[in-house]
This record gives structure tokens, C-alpha cells and sequence, in this order.
């Protein structure tokens, strides 16, 4: 059962749940993302509800996953080793902020708002694949 096509497939519909789920809860639109990260000024609440869904389900996601002792479509949990702070983590964590509280998007929301693209997430999606490659060669 855990061939290439059905791994594929999982991904997709995953990845399109994952989608639609940033697109209903308003994380695609930059103001609203901004207006959460505004704690100073005219801050807006609601992506909170957002932010703790998510993570009630994952704490209960993880747990029931676990249980099961293997995952679906592997033959094990494909988890991280590396369990210390680094430069890099910490370097890549401040840049991921500093960039989505510029932009308003996070790599998530950015690819799911392709569909109605603006010059500004075009800008925001060029210099992501361009960190991308940066951050290839740096680690070599």
C-alpha cells in the first residue's frame, strides 16, 4: 500500500488541506498577519484562535500518531536528531521574522497565495527561492 503514487497523493492532499486551511483562516492576507504582529498599535487578535487551533491539534495530532508506532506510508518516523541552538537556527529563525513581519506572509501562506499574485508577493517569493539557494551553498 505504501507505494510512490499513494505517498504522492497523501503529500498533495495534504499539502492542499494545509493550503486551504491558511486561505480560510485569513493567514494569506498580509494585513490581517500584519495587524496580529502590531501589538503595539492597532492590533488584531483573531489569527490568535488561529496560532492556538493549530497547535491544539497538533499536540493531539502528534499524540495519536505516535501511538500508532509506525506511520502510514513509511516504515518509520522521519524525525530531527539535532536537539542543540546553534548560530544557524538562530540566525534562520531571525530572518524568517524579520521577513514575515515586513512582508505579512510566511513561506506557507506566500506559495498558497500564488493564485492572485501581486508584484509584492513576487518580490517576497523571488528573494525566498533566492534564500533558498544562498542558504544550499552555505551549508555545503
Amino acid at each position: 500500500m505504501s507505494t510512490p503514487a499513494v505517498k504522492t497523493a497523501a503529500g498533495y492532499i495534504a499539502g492542499l488541506l494545509f493550503g486551504l486551511g491558511l486561505a480560510i483562516s485569513g493567514m494569506t492576507d498580509p494585513a490581517r498577519v500584519l495587524g496580529f504582529l502590531d501589538i503595539a498599535g492597532a492590533w488584531d487578535p483573531t489569527l490568535m484562535f488561529v496560532l492556538g487551533a493549530a497547535v491544539g491539534t497538533t499536540f493531539v495530532g502528534y499524540r495519536l500518531v505516535f501511538a500508532r508506532g509506525t506511520p502510514l506510508f513509511s516504515a518509520k518516523f522521519q524525525l530531527p536528531t539535532k536537539q542543540e541552538l546553534d548560530a544557524k537556527l538562530l540566525g534562520g529563525a531571525a530572518l524568517f521574522g524579520v521577513g514575515w513581519g515586513l512582508s505579512g506572509y510566511c513561506p506557507g501562506p506566500a506559495i498558497a497565495s500564488m493564485g492572485g499574485l501581486t508584484l509584492p508577493l513576487l518580490a517576497l517569493l523571488a528573494a525566498m527561492v533566492l534564500g533558498w539557494f544562498i542558504a544550499q551553498r552555505i551549508a555545503r
